[in-house]
């Protein structure tokens, strides 16, 4: 396929060729009216007088013969090393003693997934989607956090492990509904997961995503018994509700990056001295997340972006 920049179109080809062979310009001629050099128009030339206007197409640039090429049986164990063992480049590339590029040269010209596409416990290319809404999909989740006892835990005390593991400070759970086409969450720490506790979480919820301009028309929770309740469903109000395959997390994984995410930036970033000074921290870091951190899912904007009825809440 031509370029964009292309002096010379198929069709444009065929005129310069039938300029010098057929009307018996010069080459210097030619070149001159079709603004080329004299060695392209003499190839274009050749190509017409062995092959007619059919030798005007493009052809591949692929060279004939690539002698330093991988050779098929070293690319068929590379293969098979991925396939199976579903590596990256660098350590297919340390057991079979070539360099990494050449394993990932291989790997691209057969067209296997990057590994960041795939389903590391099954091989499976991950369906990624999005859907095109605020509200169309609303994921909901639960996650257990380990609390905090006054003074500071163990890390904070420099210790490599909990002195006692009978001993605990019990969890704070943190119930996360966030919307799938723009990522905005509204997210609290709650006592526990039980079922009236979900269904008053997923009242607020709504009213929050209302207040933004956001209707809730379907949510996606996994198979927790808080989700699968008679009080939870009733806390809907008729909204469809779908639940995620057993042992699929995957199906409900924005709100499980948000999850991690949060781990990482929020729930263990800091050595806090209490539990209550780490859930203080929580509003804050969510205001962040909501209407300034950049997101890459979002080309690096942040999720207020895509919501129409935020002014004056991104302060």
């Amino acid at each position: 396929m031509s370029h964009a920049n292309a002096l010379l179109t198929p069709r444009g080809r065929l005129l310069l060729a039938r300029c010098v062979v057929e009307q018996g310009w010069t080459l210097q001629r030619a070149a001159e009216r079709f603004q080329v050099s004299a060695t392209t128009a003499a190839r274009w030339a050749g190509r017409y007088r062995q092959q007619g206007p059919a030798g005007m197409a493009d052809r591949s640039s692929r060279p004939h013969r690539s002698p330093r090429r991988t050779p098929t049986r070293l690319e068929r164990r590379i293969i098979k090393v991925r396939v199976i063992r579903r590596w990256g480049p660098a350590r297919i590339g340390f057991l079979l003693g070539l360099h990494p590029s050449t394993v990932h040269r291989v790997l691209s010209r057969y067209g296997l997934a990057r590994l960041a596409w795939l389903d590391r416990p099954t091989g499976r290319v991950v369906r990624r989607y999005e859907h095109a809404a605020p509200g169309d999909l609303v994921h909901l989740d639960v996650k257990k956090l380990g609390r905090i006892p006054d003074g500071g835990g163990w890390r904070i005390h420099g210790r490599h492990r909990r002195p006692n593991r009978h001993r605990g400070q019990g969890y704070a759970f943190l119930h996360t509904a966030l919307d799938d086409h723009s990522r905005l969450a509204y997210s609290e720490l709650l006592a526990d997961e039980g079922k009236n506790t979900a269904a008053a979480f997923w009242r607020r919820a709504q009213d929050y995503f209302t207040a933004c301009g956001i209707t809730v028309r379907r949510v996606l929770t996994d198979n927790g018994n808080c989700y699968r309740s008679f009080a939870f469903r009733d806390a809907l109000g008729g909204i469809p509700h779908s639940r995620t395959r057993p042992y699929r997390p995957q199906t409900n994984g924005k709100v499980e990056r948000f999850h991690r995410t949060l781990t990482d930036e929020w729930a263990y970033a800091t050595a806090y001295d209490s539990d209550a000074e780490r859930a203080a921290a929580y509003p804050a870091w969510l205001h962040r997340y909501n209407h300034h951190r950049g997101h890459t899912a979002l080309g690096g904007r942040p999720p207020a972006s895509r919501i129409t009825n935020l002014s004056g809440q991104n302060s």
